[in-house]
């Protein structure tokens, strides 16, 4: 390919894996598209991409945006200073990277960056993952060029003219787990491969309430041998559910899975929270699994998410407000019925949507030619 023809492409957003992991799948498709591509990413100083993004291999630069604290105001001045300053930064971002087009993963990063490749006439393209969206994607569609969505009816908040439904890329390991044996997938993990797995994960910081919940609930989850647990704690309560895991060899509590293909496909029953991508990789993934949205996120997103799978049958939901009177009994009824996850199981992977890195690609490419 020639040097003229080479692709620019800018990536903004990040913040935790939910994006990080989206926004890198989507890199690497393109790169399988041409290899050649120049590919930026953007993201906010300090928060997990400026790691996870050069150890995949793709560089990055640093806004020193903040997200704004919607409970205290008077907090947010120095929020406002941040930004000021990462809309001047990305200004300068756009003008010497002269990117072909501009996508937005969610994030911090990704509002000044994708307003500033508007304001210089570069195409932009929304990667929506949630069935609510933002605040700063529903400010950026009038302007964007396409709106990637994974959800029905996102009509209500995009224009519809610009929505596609590509759905939510994942990790290709995870997206090819679902035919992987449950029991090798087991053994491969260390555990019994004849007795059922819980998993539970909390994201890659942890969640205090799921957290506090299963710890609370191993006695009753492993009496008499009777269920093995695969517990992602989160870095920030790693030392403490380690302490509370210790000497139980049907426990095993770690801060973060490296192997979430084989995490997924040993797993009987998942207990996580409600993130699009957590989402996309159960329905990928074909697993039963308890939700339990976080509280903590804007437009209260994860409880929507959740609704869009319970009100299918593909899922149960617990409110963060009931999970340490509910959540263990939850995952003990659906443990002990087999039937039950199965359908819960079946009608979660009918609402996977596979490829969607390439859909994705595909929507890129379309727009850069039509730039020409």
């Amino acid at each position: 390919m020639s040097e003229e023809s080479t692709k620019r492409i800018l990536i903004s957003g990040g913040g935790t894996g939910g994006h990080i992991f989206p926004a890198i799948a989507i890199a690497n498709a393109i790169r399988r598209r041409e290899p050649g591509a120049e590919i930026l990413f953007v993201g906010a100083c300090g928060r997990m991409e400026m790691e996870r993004v050069p150890a995949a291999g793709y560089k990055i630069e640093g806004l020193p945006v903040a997200g704004f604290d919607r409970r205290r105001l008077w907090r947010n001045v120095p929020v406002v200073v941040k930004l000021v300053r990462s809309l001047l930064r990305a200004r300068r971002i756009v003008r010497n990277f002269r990117p072909d087009i501009a996508i937005g993963v969610g994030g911090y990063a990704s509002g000044p960056i994708l307003k500033e490749a508007q304001r210089q006439g570069v195409p932009t393209l929304i990667q929506e993952q949630n069935s609510y969206p933002g605040v700063t994607n529903k400010l950026l569609a009038p302007k964007a060029r396409a709106i990637c969505v994974a959800y029905d009816g996102m009509e209500r908040f995009f224009p519809a003219e610009v929505i596609t439904k590509t759905g939510n890329p994942v990790r290709k390991d995870i997206a090819d787990c679902a035919g992987m044996d449950s029991a090798e997938a087991k053994r491969a993990l260390g555990f019994d491969p004849s007795r059922p797995l819980l998993l539970v994960v909390g994201g890659s910081l942890g969640a205090r309430t799921i957290n506090d919940s299963i710890a609370a609930g191993l006695d009753r989850l492993t009496d008499g041998g009777r269920y093995q647990v695969m517990w992602q704690t989160g870095k920030l309560y790693a030392e403490e559910c380690a302490r509370v895991a210790a000497d139980r060899d049907d426990v095993k509590a770690m801060p973060f899975i490296a192997d979430m293909a084989h995490a997924y496909s040993a797993a009987d029953l998942v207990v996580a929270r409600a993130g699009a991508g957590t989402i996309s990789e159960l329905q990928l993934a074909g697993k039963a699994a308890i939700l339990v949205p976080s509280p903590n996120v804007a437009e209260d997103h994860q409880r929507k998410n959740a609704m869009a799978l319970v009100e299918r049958d593909a899922a149960v939901m617990v409110p963060d407000s009931e999970a340490r009177a509910r959540l263990v009994d939850e995952a003990l009824e659906l443990m002990a019925d087999p039937s039950r996850r199965s359908i819960i199981a079946a009608n979660a992977a009918k609402m996977a949507l596979r490829e969607s890195d390439s859909r994705i690609v595909d929507t890129i490419y379309r727009i850069i030619e039509e730039k020409k």
